[in-house]
Formats: structure tokens, sequence, C-alpha cells
């Protein structure tokens, strides 16, 4: 069963038609990733998804719940959760006090928000970095933060955009991990990333955007061999790569 579904969704800016007809689900335990050339409409895909922008057409649901008209802040209370591709740390507190925010969305007290906070940095392999100031941390560790920051919300869906830009090899490796990690959880995930190696390894399901239209969808191997795919995005480099 989906725990996310989006239906036909569209959204125009002016004449620019920015999206135009995407539609995919997500479901427990299952990682679906968004790719496609700068301008494709990923992110905002991820911004109809999650109500900072409403769609012209179409719908998402959570577990069957219509969102249409509910805001950021009540798609998160559900269930709905997601990164950012700019991170923005509250970079006065310390990296524990970041985490505690976002626990304190279902937590019954600062303490239970602590105790919250502190399990997922643990899980993330942070929790040496917990009274670190969050203004000091490079950038693959601000990174895991802002992926902490949204765990501890207990998502059902987790939209992940770009967590590896910036990423040094052994940071990405780390990071594909937890990725995995959270797939063993039961979280469906919908994943923007432009790390090709990454994507191919991770992914159960690709969904290929250009021009805000989808051209593709399948499995990672499925969509390599896709002569429009090469065209568009990967390239006959990649694919002599991958043979």
């Amino acid at each position: 069963m989906a725990v996310l579904t989006a239906t036909d969704l569209t959204k125009r800016f002016g004449g620019l038609t920015a999206v135009k007809d995407v539609s995919f689900t997500a479901r427990p335990g299952e990682i679906l990733s968004i790719i496609g050339p700068n301008g494709a409409g990923k992110t905002t895909v991820f911004n109809l998804l999650t109500g900072f922008l409403r769609p012209d057409r179409g719908s998402v649901s959570l577990d069957d719940m219509d969102l249409g008209g509910v805001s950021p802040e009540s798609r998160c209370r559900a269930g709905l959760a997601r990164t950012f591709q700019i991170v923005q740390p509250f970079r006065g507190l310390s990296v524990l006090d970041n985490v505690v925010m976002g626990a304190m969305l279902r937590a019954r007290s600062i303490e239970m928000a602590r105790e919250i906070a502190r399990k997922v940095l643990s899980d993330l392999d942070m929790s040496a970095l917990c009274d670190v100031s969050a203004g000091q941390l490079p950038i693959g560790d601000r990174k895991r933060l802002e992926m902490a920051k949204v765990l501890a919300t207990s998502p059902r869906a987790l939209l992940l955009d770009e967590v590896m830009g910036g990423l040094i090899p052994i940071e990405v490796k780390k990071m594909i991990g937890f990725i995995q990690r959270l797939r063993e959880r039961g979280i469906a995930l919908v994943v923007i990333e432009h790390h090709m190696s990454a994507v191919m390894q991770l992914s159960d399901r690709i969904l290929v955007l250009q021009n805000g239209e989808p051209i593709a969808t399948g499995t990672p191997a499925e969509v390599t061999r896709d002569p429009v795919v090469l065209s568009a995005y990967l390239g006959a480099n990649f694919a002599a790569s991958r043979s």
C-alpha cells in the first residue's frame, strides 16, 4: 500500500509550466529517486508535495488522506517531512538543540524531546557533536544535521533533496548507509540526487523528469537502458560506464 501518492501534479508560473502531469507512489521501505537535469522541476515537485506551493492541477495524499489545502506544518505533523538543498540550521544553537526542535513536534516534554534527539543523533553517528554549535559544522555534518532534524519528527514519508551534494566520497558512502537504514525502518523515501552512482545503488525505482514532464520511470536497470533518458540526461558516457 502506498504511503505517499502524487496524481497528475501540474504547476505553472505565468506562461511557464514548471511541472506537468507528474504522478507516482512511494511505498513503505521503498526508495524512489527523481532525477533530471537542472530546471527539470524536481524541487518544484517537492514543494508541491509538502505544501510550499499549491498545484494548479493534481493532488497529493498521505496514507489515503488528501493533503489539498493542508499547510506544510500540518503535513509534517501527519508524517510527511523533507530536507532542503540549502541547509539552514539554527546556527546559534547546539547540534542537540537543533534536533530537539524537530522532536518537539511529537514529544510531550522537553526531556522526551532530548531523549528522541539523542537517539537520532546516535543513529547518524553524531553523538560526539551534541554540544557543538551548529554554525561551526562543516558541510558534511550540516547535511547529517538536516537529516537528524527531520528524522526527529518521526516521518512516515521522507523527501531528501540533494543530501549528498557537496560531500566527499567517504561522506557519500556514509550517507548511503544512513539512507539504507531508513528503508529498513519502513519509511517511504523520495530522493532528489545528482550523484548518479548513489542513485543507482539506492533506488528501487527512478522517475526521470525533463522540462517538468515525466519521460521515464522504472528500475535503475530499465532507466539506464532507455534511449530517451540517455539522450536527455545520462548520456552515452554513462551508458558505457555501466556496460
